[in-house]
């Protein structure tokens, strides 16, 4: 799937053939925010209306806009890899946060 990026919000984006338009999802937010263009030139300035559109909708309602991607997630394992994780990032002298965020990096690279 194809994917771009505005100001940190990414969307995946489709093709409809039949209609002739591109059509945008934000999907690193709790908010339904959409956009569409003919062109990928129309597409892209569609997706930056929509974030600045968002951005005046949530001011509007004294709500901060959500922020995409703080950098902190939790994640559930087994006890077991969560005991081979931490031994891994011992022998490499890392913390296993720093371990498990240097794998993450190269596998998403």
């Amino acid at each position: 799937m194809t994917t771009m990026t505005h100001d940190g919000y990414l969307a995946t984006i489709e093709l409809d053939e039949d209609a002739g338009l591109f059509h945008g999802e934000v999907v690193n937010t709790r908010d339904v925010l959409t956009f569409q263009g003919r062109t990928p030139a129309e597409l892209k300035a569609a997706f930056a209306d929509t974030i600045a559109d968002y951005a005046e909708w949530c001011q509007a309602r004294g709500k901060t806009p959500e922020r995409p991607f703080s950098g902190t997630f939790s994640v559930r394992v087994k006890p077991e890899v969560h005991r081979r994780a931490a031994a891994a990032a011992a022998r490499e002298g890392k913390s296993l946060n720093g371990y498990v965020a240097e794998v993450l990096d190269r596998v998403a690279g």
